[in-house]
């Protein structure tokens, strides 16, 4: 009776961490999603400042916002207003910034080193504004805005995620071939980003 016992209690035994095993092997090898290239379209930047959150994928009017745009002024909620007297800028609430990385888009794989990353201030934003100083080029003969190629956002989000993007267009559906003078085409933004959710450190 006490063999049998034994006999049973060892099996139970072997059973237990062959099982605890498996576990830690799953565990182990568990995969961590690949991080999905998303477009955002025709994000419109006309009237005020449009907040878009990574996250949700969507403009939003919370303080839950990664970036904003106002024309050709991109900020990150993350730092100070750079226009006090503008009560069209919103408060930043969150810790984001912004490090500009030139490379492809899908090169830029390894989020950059923490020293890189600037928020707005008084003194200036993250995302130089002006042509050829952020992140389009101007035309003054044809007032064509070109985003400049090869200019990649690493964003810090507002609750300590990263997200990275790349500006395609500024005009409404962006077309090969836009028309400048068509102002109510303009100030609309197209854009690939890239969201890492997770405690990663690559995308």
């Amino acid at each position: 009776m006490k063999t049998n016992f034994l006999k049973l209690t060892l099996l139970a035994l072997v059973v237990f961490t062959a099982s605890c095993s498996n576990d830690d092997d799953n565990a182990d090898n568990e995969t961590i999603p690949a991080v999905q290239t998303v477009k955002a379209t025709n994000i419109s930047a006309r009237d005020g400042f449009t907040k878009f959150s990574f996250s949700e994928n969507k403009v939003v009017t919370t303080d839950k916002w990664d970036i904003a745009f106002s024309g050709t002024t991109i900020i990150v909620n993350g730092g100070g207003k750079f226009n006090p007297e503008n009560a069209e800028e919103p408060e930043r609430t969150g810790q984001g910034a912004i490090s500009i990385v030139s490379n492809a888009f899908t090169a830029v794989t390894t989020f950059p080193e923490a020293t890189t990353f600037k928020q707005d201030a008084a003194t200036a934003y993250a995302i130089p504004t002006g042509s050829g100083n952020g992140w389009y080029s101007y035309n003054m003969n044809s007032h064509l805005i070109t985003p400049i190629a090869g200019k990649v956002f690493v964003v810090k989000t507002h609750d300590g995620k990263y997200a990275k993007f790349e500006i395609v267009s500024y005009y409404k559906d962006a077309p090969a071939t836009p028309d400048p003078l068509n102002s109510e085409a303009t100030k609309y933004y197209t854009f690939n980003y890239a969201y890492q959710a997770n405690s990663t450190t690559t995308f």
